[in-house]
């Protein structure tokens, strides 16, 4: 309730602002032009009832806006159209009425023989501003329909950002979730591969940094995005678990150049990649393979590739969860400004790459 009080007493204060704008600039006019014309009237009179005639209009204006509220414009009924000029013209009616008393009253122009009758200055007054009347209103429901329009617009785009970015959360969250469960379990049952072996040392190392791994896995702060620095820290030792699974079947080069490390990245996109890669190209093969991360920045454009020597894809392509997520997310952040493209690579293997605006982190 205080918002719609506080709403509607600043919406009066435009209004009440607009038209004593236009009523000292009519005000000013006049006096200002007469005078130039050597005229001889009551000026500050004058300026005062001019200034003051516009009062009507200002008074009127929210019965105006209440009125369009109930009959919208533009309307293919007649109802609608028949509201809005009976209130023209009963708003024309009291302005010069208005201004007919004003005048009649204080006599601004210093006729020796006095205004004149009522009647004849309210009849002067209503047919000579009749068209003033239709443009004044008109410019009225004009502009109240274009401060709507741009309200619905603003409100749009504020809930389209709100529903991106709780997408983008929801992906991020999925992500989260794709990650854990065969990753996690495949890592307890290397480490107990290697508790078997006797091989301690390297036991405790993977479960180090698994656990490392893991705590920026379920971090809670839902943030969306990172350096790439940060990013590429994190795939170390998200490929370093992986090669004690794989051993010596994954192969793996990473190539950032050290002036993109700053570059702004979402989080786990890089990851994601390399762990489709892993996933559906290396582990597929016997002898397994080697992975390539690389980078490179074109003006405004940062690309990231992900490139394997698995199996080439199919020739009828269905989109992995991952992969699918990643669109979907990079979609709520960037909008159309990224994509995400899977091609086969050289004569063996698959490159991932992801194109997105280059911003610092």
């Amino acid at each position: 309730m205080k918002s719609s009080s506080h709403s509607l007493v600043s919406s009066w204060r435009y209004v009440a602002g607009a038209w004593l704008a236009i009523a000292l600039f009519d005000a000013i006019q006049t006096v200002v032009s007469m005078r130039a014309m050597g005229m001889h009237h009551a000026w500050l009179t004058l300026f005062i009832v001019t200034a003051a005639s516009w009062a009507p209009w200002a008074v009127l204006t929210p019965a105006i806006l209440a009125l369009l509220q109930r009959f919208h414009l533009p309307s293919r009924d007649a109802a609608p159209w028949g509201a809005h000029i009976a209130a023209c013209l009963a708003i024309g009616w009291v302005w010069a009425t208005w201004a007919a008393m004003l005048e009649h009253q204080t006599n601004p122009f210093a006729y020796a023989a006095g205004p004149g009758s009522f009647e004849l200055l309210w009849k002067s007054k209503f047919l000579g501003t009749l068209v003033i009347d239709v443009l004044l209103y008109g410019a009225v429901v004009t502009l109240a329909l274009m401060l709507d329009a741009h309200n619905r617009l603003l409100h749009q785009r504020t809930a389209s950002a709100q529903l991106a970015e709780l997408l983008a959360q929801a992906q991020l969250s999925a992500l989260k979730l794709q990650i854990e469960p065969h990753f996690i379990f495949n890592s307890l049952n290397a480490v107990t591969g290697l508790i078997r072996e006797k091989k301690d040392n390297e036991a405790i190392a993977m479960i180090a940094a698994l656990g490392d791994l893991l705590r920026r896995v379920t971090d809670q702060s839902e943030r969306q995005f990172v350096s790439m620095e940060e990013e590429i820290e994190f795939l170390h030792k998200y490929l370093a678990i992986q090669q004690m699974r794989f051993a010596e079947r994954l192969r793996y080069q990473i190539d950032i150049p050290d002036d993109l490390m700053k570059a702004q990245v979402p989080d786990f996109v890089v990851q994601a990649l390399v762990e489709n890669a892993i996933k559906h190209g290396i582990a597929k093969r016997a002898r397994g393979g080697e992975l390539k991360v690389a980078a490179s920045r074109d003006g405004d454009t940062l690309a990231l590739c992900v490139s394997n020597d698995g199996p080439p894809l199919p020739e009828r392509l269905e989109e992995r969860v991952g992969i699918s997520n990643t669109r979907q997310r990079l979609l709520a952040l960037y909008g159309n400004a990224s994509d995400l493209t899977l091609q086969n690579h050289a004569s063996t293997g698959v490159m991932a790459t992801i194109t997105l605006p280059y911003r610092e982190h």
